[in-house]
Parts: structure tokens; C-alpha cells; sequence
């Protein structure tokens, strides 16, 4: 557990050393009980147990749904707000190289008047860098806990704009492969990626709503935190845009790639349909003199054999040659 204190007025900070004991929460809590005006604490938690997380609520007054919520961690976006507290929920997202797999975490944000309470689950950390642009702009945190909501988000959204390009990195190398002359069989690799884009739809899409409300004027908020939010806002739904024009260009290149094998497998038939025609003329002749009846035309003919021969290598040779010029072999 992290805790830092923002002086609104002068939009400094100060890290506070909540100690190890029980988590660091009862130093938290003593940090909060002597906050004072024009303060606010940011208290950053990864993965609590229910039993730290409800301790730090009580103090907090924040719902149990929420607290649940919280700790759980399998929530769509979504923002709630419970009496003074304002609790949302956002999905963090990174893209794994290696894979080509889209992972995704969770934030749980809760503002109040004098904090903000973020619960972080999974790999990515938006907080740090929040934290960081927090710092780099005191202005912002003059703003109050909004702040801490407004970095956050803005850091989960720029990611999203980064997965997004390397998603369609490799969209591309896709597309290569699908329409370059090799016989490669991709549909897995499509079909894989296309539910990564799902997955990662399924983070976007819901939080545009959210971000949407959050640029409409509150009462509780600066009106001077609505431009931020609205940029953030911009930033999402070109990425929105984006997610979508992937998934759909995945489902064409799925299509197209699927009506590719089904060319090769016509390609293959027809070469096999020729091949057997070729065929069928040696044997055609081979079998009608493999009857082995007493009286057949030319079998006491001194010639006979070589011009069997002839025949079905002339009746194969012309066919090979207009299978040829057909394209069929």
C-alpha cells in the first residue's frame, strides 16, 4: 500500500510511510485523520484481501457492493456512485509480444472528498505513471482527487492506443502471409488474434459511456478538470474506432482466407480429376485387351503390341497437353 498527500493549493505532494504492519492501512488511516483543508490523499492498493480493503472502507464510507466489487475484480467498466463516493471501474490492457496475446487487468478508482482510492489487479500498474504526470503537473493536482481519476484513466487510455498499434502490426503481417503465394494454413493464427480483438473490444467499448459521462459538468468537480476529460474522452473513442475497423478487417481476412483454401483444395481436385483422365486412357485400353477372349481384333498382328503402346501414350499425351493449356495441371 502507497499513500501520498497532494496540497491543492500549491499542487505538491508528499509520500506518507504507512509502515508494514497490517498492510500499511492503520497508517493510512492515522495520515487521514489529520488531513487538512485543501488536502487530499491518494492511497494506492494492489490486490487486497477483503478483510484490509473493508477496514480501510469503514473509515472511507465506502458501500460493501463496492468494496466487493473491488476485490473481486470481474467487472465491466462501469462508474457508481454511492452518496459521496464515486467509484469506477476500469479495465488495464497491455499486448504480449511473444504471444501476440491481449492481457487485461482491472483498476477499481474511488473519489471522495479529501481522497482517492485506487485497487489495482493484474500485471499493469497505470498508477506509477500516473503518479509521475501528477508530479510533472502541479497544476493538475490542484485540481483535487478528479485528478487522480483524470491521470489514471488518461495512462489506461494511451495503452489502449499502444495494443492497438501492435495489434495492427500484426493484422498486417497477417494480411501478408494470407495473400502471398505460399500454402500456409493461417486460421488459427487469425482466428486466435480475432479473439484477442474481442477481448480487447470488450475493455473498450464499455468505457466509452463512462468517459462520455465524465465530461459532462459536475457540481462536485473544478469545471476546469471537463477539457481534460474530454481529451481523454477523444483519445478513447478514436481507439474505439479503431478496435472495431480491426475486428472487422479480421472477419475479411478470416473470409478471405478461407475462400484461399477452399481455392487450393478446387486447384487440388481439378489436378486429380486430370491426372485420373490421363489415366483412364492406358487403362481404358490395357483392360480391353486384358479380357483374354479367343478372338480379338489385331492380337495375332506381328504390330499389335507396339501400337497399343502408341495409342495410350498419344491418348494421354493429348489430353496432358489440353489439361495444360487449361490451367489444370
Amino acid at each position: 500500500m502507497d499513500c501520498v498527500i497532494y496540497r491543492e493549493q500549491a499542487g505538491a505532494c508528499e509520500t506518507i510511510d504507512v509502515g508494514q504492519e497490517d498492510g500499511g492501512c492503520q497508517g493510512a488511516l492515522d495520515h487521514l485523520a489529520v488531513l487538512e483543508p485543501g488536502e487530499f490523499a491518494w492511497i494506492r492498493m494492489e490486490e487486497p484481501d477483503h478483510e484490509e480493503l473493508l477496514r480501510l472502507g469503514e473509515h472511507l464510507k465506502l458501500h460493501p457492493l463496492a468494496i466487493e466489487d473491488a476485490v473481486q475484480a470481474h467487472q465491466r467498466p462501469k462508474q457508481e456512485r454511492y452518496g459521496d463516493v464515486l467509484a469506477v471501474a476500469v479495465k488495464t490492457l497491455w499486448f504480449v509480444e511473444q504471444t501476440a496475446d491481449v492481457e487485461t487487468g482491472e483498476v477499481m478508482i474511488f473519489l471522495g472528498p479529501s481522497f482517492a482510492l485506487t485497487v489495482r489487479h493484474g500485471a499493469a500498474d497505470p498508477t506509477v505513471e500516473a503518479a509521475r504526470r501528477l508530479e510533472e503537473a502541479p497544476h493538475l493536482a490542484r485540481l483535487g482527487p478528479v485528478s487522480v481519476l483524470h491521470t489514471v484513466t488518461d495512462v489506461i487510455v494511451d495503452a489502449y492506443a499502444q495494443a492497438a498499434a501492435q495489434v495492427r502490426a500484426d493484422l498486417t503481417d497477417l494480411e501478408r502471409c494470407v495473400f502471398s503465394p505460399s500454402r500456409d494454413d493461417l486460421t488459427e493464427q487469425i482466428y486466435s488474434l480475432k479473439r484477442e480483438v474481442v477481448e480487447f473490444r470488450d475493455a473498450v467499448q464499455p468505457l466509452v459511456p463512462v468517459v462520455q459521462h465524465l465530461t459532462a459538468p459536475d457540481d462536485d468537480w473544478p469545471r476546469e478538470v471537463v477539457p481534460y476529460f474530454r481529451d481523454v474522452a477523444d483519445h478513447l473513442t478514436r481507439t474505439d474506432t479503431e478496435v472495431r475497423a480491426l475486428d472487422d478487417l479480421l472477419g475479411s481476412v478470416l473470409d478471405a482466407h478461407l475462400a484461399k483454401v477452399g481455392t487450393w483444395q478446387n486447384d487440388d481436385m481439378r489436378r486429380i480429376s486430370a491426372w485420373a483422365a490421363i489415366l483412364a486412357i492406358p487403362t481404358m485400353v490395357a483392360g480391353i485387351y486384358g479380357m483374354n477372349f479367343a478372338h480379338m481384333p489385331e492380337l495375332d498382328w506381328r504390330y499389335g503390341y507396339p501400337c497399343a503402346l502408341a495409342a495410350m501414350a498419344l491418348g494421354a499425351g493429348l489430353l496432358y497437353r489440353a489439361f495444360r493449356r487449361n490451367g489444370w495441371l
